[in-house]
């Protein structure tokens, strides 16, 4: 997994690529929450949402945090779909908890505070 740093685009989630690392997801879910945002490059309510999402606060939070970009890496995007039993949409965040999807947004419904507190509620 790559983190997603630069001067121009400064982002908090690490990009999620591979199958291997939705099991490393799985894995690491069993000590904390695991969240994955998917989002879509072609849709400005996918942009509105990651907004919301990746900005500095999440650092303080008990959770890693991921990137699926659904255009790029869309049998990244079905797999998580099939895997965590969660039909696809664009934006769309998870919270991933012992290997399950326990929480699931999108849209305008994905908020930080919600978020948030859902974390602190898992935790």
């Amino acid at each position: 997994m790559t983190q997603i740093f630069s001067e121009d685009n400064m982002s908090y989630l690490a990009a999620l690529e591979t199958p291997e690392e939705i099991d490393l997801i799985k894995e690491k879910s069993l000590v904390k929450p695991q969240v994955i945002f998917k989002h879509s490059t072609r849709c400005s309510i996918s942009s509105m949402a990651l907004s919301r999402v990746d900005k500095k606060e999440i650092a303080s939070l008990a959770a890693d945090f991921y990137l699926v970009n659904v255009i790029r890496n869309r049998q990244i995007s079905n797999l998580i779909e099939k895997d965590f039993r969660v039909m696809h949409e664009s934006p769309q965040l998870l919270i991933i908890k012992n290997g399950i999807c326990v929480y699931n947004e999108s849209h305008s419904g994905i908020r930080f505070s919600e978020i948030e507190s859902v974390l602190n509620e898992l935790n």
